[in-house]
This record gives C-alpha cells, structure tokens and sequence, in this order.
C-alpha cells in the first residue's frame, strides 16, 4: 500500500509545484497559461500563507502528486485555489484529492474560515462532481463576496459553509 503524505508546502517545492500545475492546466486541459501568467506561484508563501490562508501539498513516495491553496479573504471567508492532482494519482484507491480537500477544510475551521469558495472552469468535470460529493453547492457568480479572486478562466463556482 502507498502512502499518501498531505504536508504544509516549503519553498524548497517551488519548481516541482509549478511543473505539476502547468503540466495538468496545459497538457491535459489545453489551457492556454503559464506559469509566469500566474504571479501567485511565484510566492506562495506570501500569497497564500498568511492570515488563515495555507497552502499544502501530496507527496507519494517523496514526489509532489497534488496541491491545494486557501486564500484568506478577509470576514472569515476564504478562497480555495490551485487544487490539483497528478494524473497517476487520482482515484478512490490513494485518495489525494480527498486527503488534500480534509486538511484544507481541518485548517480552515482552526483559523475561523466559515465559507469557503472557489472556482472552476467547466472543463474539469470530474472537479465539479468531486466538490459537489463534498459538500460545495453551485453559487452564481454575482453572489460572490467582492473580495474573491475571480480568475479569467473561472467559469463555474461553489461555495460550502463550515458553521
């Protein structure tokens, strides 16, 4: 059986962070970015780990398979972001998103987080089911709180209440 590892991200991680999430958005989505289109990867630490923010990583055997990020917003609200997860490790059978989805959520209700929201482009199918198994409900775009960092490519979005 593989272990699956869910740690807080270190700089250290950078360059192998950033080859995974450009790979995916690129090669298996056919989505026209950069890593250079997306400032907040050069600093991860002071984008996303600040306030009640975080960011963390999978790693199986010692390789970074998956990533997740959670933006403080302000008013007990955050924004999740860059949730990926390498091809060769998706499924049931290692459990990296769900894994990566319950320390987000576990930290996120330690530092006051009480809704969170995120979106999505409606190419990731299988990104919506899993939300919406997890509790995220669908929410327009014109209800979200004015502080969240809507991405060009968003296109769908959700929202899960942790009261």
């Amino acid at each position: 059986m593989q272990f699956v590892e869910i740690s807080a991200f270190a700089p250290t991680e950078r360059d192998a962070v950033t080859a995974l999430i450009v790979k995916i958005q690129q090669d298996e989505f056919g989505i026209a970015i950069t890593a250079q289109d997306q400032p907040d990867l050069s600093d991860i630490p002071g984008f996303y780990q600040s306030g009640a923010g975080g960011f963390w990583v999978a790693k199986l055997d010692g390789d970074i398979v998956g990533t997740v990020a959670l933006k403080d917003i302000g008013e007990g609200q955050g924004a999740l972001r860059k949730m990926f997860v390498a091809e060769q490790a998706r499924g049931r059978e290692l459990g990296v998103a769900a894994k990566l989805l319950g320390r987000l959520l576990e930290e996120a209700r330690r530092s006051g987080i009480t809704q969170i929201y995120l979106g999505t482009t409606d190419k990731f199918l299988a990104a919506h089911r899993f939300y919406e198994k997890n509790g995220f409900a669908e929410v327009e775009k014109e209800t979200l709180p004015k502080r969240f960092p809507v991405m060009a490519v968003d296109t769908k979005f959700y929202c899960i209440s942790l009261k």
